[in-house]
């Protein structure tokens, strides 16, 4: 797969939280989690499943960067 997004981050499948149209997938990056909001029947398309390998691809306008204590 080539495509032009710079920010690639391999994870696991760590949960999935179907919904009507929208479903919330859990991407383990290394012990970190990065959630997703995609469609219900993209999840079923590519059929994901716990524990599968992903890619995780960002490609946004905006970045935001903090630094310090939460």
């Amino acid at each position: 797969m080539k495509i032009s997004a710079r920010n690639q981050i391999r994870g696991k499948v760590a949960g999935i939280k179907p919904g009507g149209v929208m479903a919330e997938v859990v991407v383990d990056i290394g012990g970190q989690q990065m959630v997703a909001e995609i469609t219900q029947t993209s999840v079923e398309r590519l059929g994901f499943k716990i524990g599968d390998e992903v890619w995780a691809i960002i490609k946004a306008t905006d970045v935001m960067i903090g630094v310090g204590k939460r």
